[in-house]
């Protein structure tokens, strides 16, 4: 592995962008892609981060990186550490970049005292399923990610007297 991990910096938002649609790309999902540089730099650099992020730069370039928060288990009583997003350009896979990142987040995990490190996989991702199951991750058959946006989001967020029929 050539390349270096390290923490995000303002200078990389650009980069990072670009590594987020190619992710998105690659998932087949652009039409959902509305995403903007300066909604990433809010996210990661703003006044009230809600994100953190790690990249991976191999000669002045980046090709990987891995978007992450702090969740929180009731169950556990402790915070846990959510990876959103874990992507490493299609040059770079095999060489052991994505296994020093998960690596890089659970160290962090544990030096937070967090109770878990968590992330979702699509179902159709064989060779990912597979990668993170060698790792000793367990893909939970049980659980489904449940998601509002949009509209959906904008009426169930409406006052009640608005739900009135």
């Amino acid at each position: 592995m050539a390349a270096t991990i390290r923490n995000a910096t303002p200078a990389d938002i650009g980069g990072m962008f670009a590594l987020m649609y190619e992710l998105a790309e690659f998932e087949k999902l652009t039409h959902l892609f509305v995403a903007t540089e300066d909604g990433l730099r809010d996210a990661l650099f703003g006044a009230r981060p809600s994100a953190e992020a790690l990249v991976a730069e191999d000669g002045g370039k980046l090709v990987g990186y891995a978007l992450f928060f702090h969740n929180f288990s009731t169950f556990l009583g402790r915070r846990g550490l959510y990876l959103e997003d874990l992507y490493v350009q299609p040059s770079q896979r095999g060489s052991g970049l994505g296994t020093a990142l998960l690596r890089r987040l659970a160290a962090l995990a544990v030096e937070r005292g967090c109770g878990r490190f968590e992330w979702t996989v699509l179902d159709w991702n064989q060779p990912a399923i597979g990668f993170y199951e060698k790792m000793g991750a367990t893909v939970l058959p049980d659980w489904r990610v449940v998601r509002m946006t949009g509209d959906a989001l904008a009426q169930l967020a409406a006052p009640a007297e608005d739900h009135a029929g």
